[in-house]
């Protein structure tokens, strides 16, 4: 049966790796993936999946207007797909997670949705917080503090100094130059709350 999963975490605990090793397992036993990649992060180019340990693969460049159901329901009519995986979901829209949800529910398609929970100033991304609220299956991936060995499940943005950024845009596409993983208590300490 199908079901929609969301696998979260902070930045540089593996999402991006875990879903190109899972598409590589469908792949290997002959069976089709979509992949799907926000056009918000275009750090590696649209439409590409990269890992931080170099793994990469293209994907389906998709837009915050796009109709991910219709997507996928077009794409399965001209060659069966196995399986859905999307990298960067806290970047969907709340409709096109109801529009994934309806790829499971009525395409009859597992959906697999890498991403962050939260943003660098502590806040839910749109997208993050209907699939915490939707998914069949939740499972936080977990990544080390960089200031303490405890769980990192937050992100500081960092300025071109390496300060923390107290405000700003929700969204700032970078890497571990602009963020930095870690524990809430270190977040707490170096935003100074």
């Amino acid at each position: 049966m199908a079901s929609l999963y969301f696998y979260y975490s902070s930045m540089d605990s593996g999402k991006s790796t875990y879903l190109l090793q899972s598409a590589h397992n469908y792949q290997s036993a002959d069976k089709r993936v979509l992949l799907l990649a926000p056009t918000i992060d275009d750090r590696f180019g649209v439409g590409k999946i990269t890992s931080r340990i170099g793994l990469q693969s293209d994907a389906a460049a998709i837009f915050r207007e796009d109709d991910l159901q219709q997507l996928v329901a077009s794409e399965h009519e001209q060659e069966y797909i196995a399986c859905v995986m999307v990298d960067e979901a806290q970047f969907l829209t709340p409709k096109q997670v109801w529009q994934l949800s309806d790829v499971v529910d009525v395409l009859g398609i597992p959906v697999l949705c890498f991403g962050l929970r939260t943003d660098a100033f502590g806040k839910a991304f749109a997208g993050s917080e209907v699939l915490l609220s939707i998914a069949d299956e939740l499972t936080e991936l977990k990544s080390i503090c960089k200031r303490c060995e405890k769980k990192a499940n937050m992100q500081l943005r960092l300025d071109s100094k390496g300060n923390p950024v107290k405000s700003g845009s929700q969204v700032q596409i970078g890497g571990n130059d602009s963020y930095l993983s870690v524990c809430r208590k270190h977040y707490k300490l170096l935003m100074e709350l």
